[in-house]
């Protein structure tokens, strides 16, 4: 299996009853925006519902949703969404999920349905919960389901097992096998055997890390590091995470105790989620080492630790601001930034750009690439292997990656014994179908980017983004003319402006003669040109001409009057 043969798009036949279908909206061929929707028997079951972070090409976005379109229609047939645990890119579409439907049950463990209903709280919308535990079996409708304990980067992650009429899948959503987790909780692999002598007709296995060897680093070895990092600092310490990643922050607490500084947490997604992981009990906060972010200026920069946001670049992040120097938080010569964090796909130019600021202001930053600051909290190849002969599954679907990570989860797949034909390679809106213990492929459905842009949803479309870039890239040139369709002749104009391009407005005098020969042409040969038609020959002259002369191709906005 070398390389990922993707399906013709064809709409799928209707659904055999006793057929469990299942249809990945999100979070295949990218790192995030994860969604899968099961259905059998007129039902639906969904689990996960996340957001994709925007890349450099998409300028102006602030989020990215699954497409929801192949279930708006029959939103009244979901019977729940599950959540596997509270990151960003698995429930941070929900809100928008719940605007179609405001009591879709929401099932989930007690810290991921907790940091739900802080986000839901943004959007005013009171949710339907059911808090799970591991080992816990529910039913929804024609859906069975069965909740499993696995290690992540994150507190009270499962996994969930789903019996049906058609068949059985186990979705493990975001796992490693962690044999020493800070939290003593591993990924219940013994409950993994167990469904496994039950019957798993599908494995849905996360595939992040299918494409690095061997296994995932223990999250208290960054602990060590840590402690020998602050132990080095004379001036201020600022850390950036995850504002999820509560094992991550309890080291960076501890650590901070121990040298008898004190902490702020920066970002309001930081103080949100600590705030709740403190409460609920997942974070262990030493007394008195928390102060809020407007005292700090009260204590010495040697005894204090800044726990911030903005780890991936994000422009409107924390971190960011303070490396372009509007935060409140002024980084100056002798602090230390530890970025514990890895990179996102896509985010490496703007992260680097932090970075590079952040040193232009004189501070030490200390990153995954020159220092063991961060481990991943996804399963590599090795971990995968031993799941794949625990469960012995019948067929296997990788889920969670882009192309290379899913080919390689299959491929690891084929290694333990797994037919070809048994291994599915999907994309976005692939349709699978399970029944008899066999899963096949059998159509496609259309699944876009739905775009979030400040209060808009949706309404941003890729030729919107298309014509940001070119903004962005090349410029921008209006011509305004006014013709007098009677004579035949052009009154006023054309009035050239550009900006962005570089040169002064002068520079196309030039043209303007031509501008004038081409409309006259046009309006002689066809006097009922419409406007529209008129303004293509104004864009066809002025584009060739600045083309060739400025090799550029910005934006033109031609507009044509009549006197």
């Amino acid at each position: 299996m070398t390389q990922l043969a993707l399906p013709v798009l064809t709409t799928p036949p209707k659904l055999p009853q006793g057929t469990l279908r299942i249809v990945p909206l999100g979070g295949l061929g990218e790192v995030g925006r994860n969604m899968a929707v099961f259905e059998i028997d007129g039902k639906l079951l969904i689990v996960d519902c996340g957001v994709l972070f925007p890349e450099e090409h998409q300028p102006g976005v602030d989020l990215i949703l699954p497409d929801f379109s192949y279930i708006e229609d029959r939103i009244q047939d979901v019977v729940a969404c599950v959540l596997t645990h509270g990151h960003e890119d698995h429930i941070g579409a929900v809100p928008y999920l719940l605007r179609h439907r405001r009591d879709i049950p929401l099932v989930g463990s007690q810290l991921t349905l907790a940091l739900v209903e802080a986000k839901l709280a943004e959007h005013r919308i009171t949710p339907v919960l059911r808090v799970v535990e591991e080992g816990q079996v529910l039913d929804f409708g024609p859906f069975q389901t069965e909740f499993i304990a696995v290690n992540h980067s994150i507190p009270d992650a499962l996994a969930v097992f789903i019996r049906t009429a058609g068949g059985t899948v186990l979705h493990t959503g975001d796992f490693k096998m962690d044999q020493l987790p800070l939290d003593g909780r591993i990924t219940d692999l013994r409950h993994f055997a167990r469904l496994g002598e039950e019957g798993v007709d599908l494995f849905m296995a996360d595939s992040t890390n299918a494409d690095i060897p061997g296994f995932t680093t223990a999250e208290k070895e960054i602990g060590p590091v840590l402690d020998r990092l602050f132990g080095q600092a004379r001036k201020r310490i600022i850390v950036a995470s995850f504002s999820s990643h509560v094992h991550r922050v309890q080291q960076v607490l501890d650590a901070a105790h121990h040298h008898g500084r004190k902490v702020a947490f920066v970002g309001r997604s930081m103080v949100r989620n600590m705030t709740i992981a403190a409460k609920l009990g997942y974070l262990d906060v030493p007394p008195g080492i928390l102060v809020d972010i407007k005292h700090i200026d009260d204590y010495p920069d040697h005894q204090l630790v800044l726990m911030s946001t903005g780890s991936q670049g994000e422009p409107m992040a924390a971190l960011s601001r303070m490396a372009n120097g509007d935060h409140r938080v002024q980084v100056g010569t002798g602090d230390m930034v530890i970025l514990a964090s890895s990179l996102i796909p896509g985010n490496e130019n703007a992260v680097f750009r932090v970075i590079n600021g952040l040193l232009k202001l004189g501070a030490k930053v200390v990153h995954k690439g020159n220092a063991k600051v961060h481990v991943s909290g996804h399963a590599a190849a090795g971990e995968l292997l031993y799941c794949y002969n625990i469960v012995e599954p019948l067929n296997a679907m990788p889920v969670h990656g882009e192309t290379r990570h899913l080919i390689a989860n299959g491929n690891l797949a084929l290694e333990t014994g797994m037919e070809p034909d048994s291994v599915i390679l999907a994309d976005n809106g692939t349709v699978v179908d399970l029944a008899d213990g066999r899963a096949r492929i059998v159509g496609q459905v259309e699944v876009g980017f739905v775009y979030v842009d400040g209060s808009s949803v949706g309404a941003i479309t890729d030729a919107d983004l298309k014509d940001r870039r070119i903004l962005g890239d090349e410029g921008f040139i209006s011509v305004i003319t006014v013709v007098n369709r009677s004579t035949g002749k052009v009154v006023s104009g054309p009035e050239i402006h550009a900006r962005g391009v570089a040169e002064d407005d002068a520079v196309f005098d030039d043209i303007i003669p031509k501008v004038n020969e081409a409309l006259e042409e046009a309006i002689l040969a066809k006097p009922d040109h419409t406007a529209y038609q008129l303004q293509q020959v104004v864009r066809r002259v002025i584009g060739t001409w600045v083309s060739r002369k400025l090799r550029r191709r910005p934006m033109i906005i031609p507009v044509v009057l009549e006197a």
